[in-house]
């Protein structure tokens, strides 16, 4: 069962970046080679420095001859507003939200280039087969949140919704449960149906 948790989990590994000192020009070609609309600038040591985008070449100071000899470093946004390889896909969601950006360069824990994740890519976890979410729903509950035997937890996704129904072993724990299945990639929304706890 494939489990989507982070964000190295369904980043793009292969990155096109440029340095410091890569020509105006030159950076222009690469966006229109790769058909992407931003690019990492990176450090001699492969630390993300900053990120050169279409809007930064557009807004290149329009008052000097010397405007399209600028270099990389001289056109990016910085700092870099980057995600650790370790976030979870939730937390590049709300980071790529907040900052109204399209990709985010993934990095280590030492800040070095290791991927690119798209909003495409943190979509991909609503591709899950529903069969592994299932899975993973059970596992959650059966194992880490309900005593062994305590509880007949039934659960049936379709089309990312999952369908939870059974007993407890104390209904005020039915919040818990679906809280939790709510945190499984993929999970679109969660619906329960429990019953009062089963009498000895």
């Amino acid at each position: 069962m494939k489990r989507l948790r982070s964000v190295e989990d369904v980043m793009t590994h292969a990155v096109i970046s440029v340095d410091r000192g890569t020509a105006f020009k030159d950076i222009v070609e690469v966006l229109r080679m790769w058909n992407v609309s931003a690019l990492p600038v990176l450090a001699q040591d492969g630390q993300v420095v900053g990120v050169v985008s279409e809007a930064d070449l557009l807004l290149k100071p329009q008052s000097t001859d010397t405007a399209h000899a600028a270099t990389a470093e001289q056109l990016m946004t910085r700092p870099a507003v980057t995600v650790t390889k370790d976030a979870t896909i939730p937390t590049a969601a709300r980071l790529m939200a907040r900052r109204h950006l399209k990709r985010l360069p993934v990095v280590d824990g030492e800040g070095r280039l290791v991927g690119v994740v798209s909003r495409g890519d943190l979509l991909k976890v609503f591709l899950r087969p529903d069969e592994d979410i299932g899975a993973e729903i059970r596992e959650l509950i059966m194992y880490k949140l309900i005593p062994h035997g305590s509880a007949e937890v039934h659960v049936h996704v379709s089309n990312g919704i999952a369908y939870l129904n059974g007993s407890l072993p104390d209904l005020a724990m039915e919040d818990v449960v679906v809280r939790a299945a709510g945190t499984v990639p993929g999970v679109v929304d969660v619906k329960s149906d429990f019953t009062a706890p089963v009498s000895a």
